[in-house]
């Protein structure tokens, strides 16, 4: 399987046209907006969190949006947000949330385009939950993250093992 460009070359006044056209404000540019939903699966003493979630979220703290964490039953510690360099001033957190109203939230969150980054942590999403949360990303320009602990299974001989899952949906890989 081969890769095949093709260049149109369009005259001069085109070009200029085309631009034009490209910055419009009523064009719908929604090919560029760039809210995705992903889903991270992780185990309590894996370090994925530090080294594929803090740098992210590090980096999404230097916006001017803020970050959300909804997390059920679940309250944030004050002193790992300290260590990790997160900044206190921008993080939100829902913790006292069911999680039938969780994936509300998360998409009335990113649909606002306050927040650069949601965390939920749910269950399994029916599927058209996924849809509405891609759909508010889209619209807010947002990343949501699905964050669901990983299942310690009991192996034939009844030791504890877990498989590594790290699930990050994304248009450019399947």
């Amino acid at each position: 399987m081969g890769i095949q460009s093709s260049w149109v070359y369009l005259p001069k006044h085109q070009l200029t046209e085309n631009r034009l056209s490209l910055s419009s404000p009523e064009q719908d540019n929604s090919a560029e907006r760039g809210g995705i939903v992903s889903e991270l699966i992780y185990g309590d003493n894996q370090a994925v969190i530090n080294h594929i979630l803090l740098p992210l979220l590090r980096q999404s703290g230097n916006e001017a949006r803020w970050l959300l964490w909804v997390s059920p039953h679940k309250k944030l510690s004050r002193q790992w947000l300290i260590r990790s360099g997160l900044p206190l001033d921008k993080i939100v957190q829902l913790n006292r949330i069911n999680s039938i109203t969780t994936v509300d939230a998360m998409e009335k969150a990113l649909a606002s385009g306050n927040y650069s980054v949601v965390l939920g942590w749910l269950p399994t999403l029916l599927a058209r939950d996924t849809v509405r949360l891609q759909s508010a990303a889209q619209k807010g320009n947002a990343l949501a993250f699905i964050m669901r602990p990983q299942n310690v299974n009991k192996g034939a001989n009844g030791t504890e093992s877990q498989s590594n899952l790290l699930k990050i949906h994304s248009i450019y890989y399947h």
